[in-house]
């Protein structure tokens, strides 16, 4: 497959959450054009097997090729554990997922004290970030915790004051104490609550925005590979794509993506 400069990036998640990723793609690579997959009728990822993961992954990567990609990003953190060497095996484009890039910026940034991550039960049960960083640093010591709540907190926009304080507080109080310097934001949710984290963990550790470091691994790749977008006069086009009625994905998901999605079309994959 002759893959074209011109193409969009394609970012598929199983819900909202993927939006922050595509937040930090628009910000990196402003001249590209992307198409972005939803899969709303199936959310959440965490509660299902590896087997149905990869499944529906690669039904979500398909639609997007069919629609001309030139890479595809996986932003869902559950899928890109269970489904990246599926995925990656089966396409003829660059396919990255947000754990390894995430556990890169970790290692990169730690001063030698413990690395911390957060994420969904789904995402640290699996111990996919445990293990990239483990294989970037086998010395590297790592403490992970599930905060579950804070999907919810996001999602309904308490990102801000007692609430989300007090949640933050149960949850990330025990990474001072056992010297974490570097935390990674192990879920696409977290960034919109990263003011609360930061205060609660001290201004001593560094907070890694998973979102922010695959957009750097993306604009890198597509530099690497000459797929970089020319420069263009009119900005760029962004299609968003849900399998479920997009009402509530619209709503909820310009707060993620820090301005107004216009509309969304609801496509049947028919897994």
């Amino acid at each position: 497959m002759r893959q074209d400069s011109h193409g969009p990036i394609g970012v598929f998640d199983s819900g909202i959450g993927g939006l922050t990723v595509l937040k930090a793609l628009m910000a990196r690579l402003p001249h590209e054009r992307t198409l972005y997959l939803g899969d709303t009728a199936r959310v959440p990822y965490g509660t299902k097997s590896g087997e149905v993961v990869t499944r529906y992954s690669l039904k979500n990567a398909e639609f997007l090729l069919e629609r001309g990609i030139k890479l595809l990003v996986v932003a869902c953190n559950t899928a890109s554990a269970a489904a990246l060497p599926a995925l990656q095996a089966a396409l003829p484009v660059p396919v990255l997922g947000v754990i390894e890039p995430g556990a890169r910026t970790a290692l990169q940034r730690t001063r030698g004290g413990g690395v911390g991550v957060i994420g969904t039960p789904g995402t640290v049960r699996s111990g996919a970030y445990q293990r990239a960083l483990e294989a970037g640093n086998p010395k590297v010591a790592v403490k992970a915790t599930a905060c579950p709540l804070f999907v919810p907190l996001a999602e309904e926009g308490w990102t801000t004051g007692d609430v989300p304080l007090l949640v933050a507080r149960e949850y990330l109080t025990g990474f001072a104490r056992d010297g974490v310097d570097t935390l990674v934001l192990g879920c696409t949710h977290y960034p919109l609550l990263k003011g609360v984290i930061a205060e609660v963990v001290g201004p001593h550790v560094s907070l890694v925005d998973s979102a922010e470091a695959t957009a750097e691994a993306v604009a890198e790749l597509l530099g690497e590979k000459g797929l970089l977008a020319p420069a263009s006069v009119g900005a760029p086009e962004h299609a968003f794509f849900v399998t479920d009625v997009p009402e509530r994905f619209v709503e909820v998901g310009a707060r993620f993506l820090g301005r107004p999605i216009p509309s969304a079309e609801q496509v049947d994959l028919r897994f």
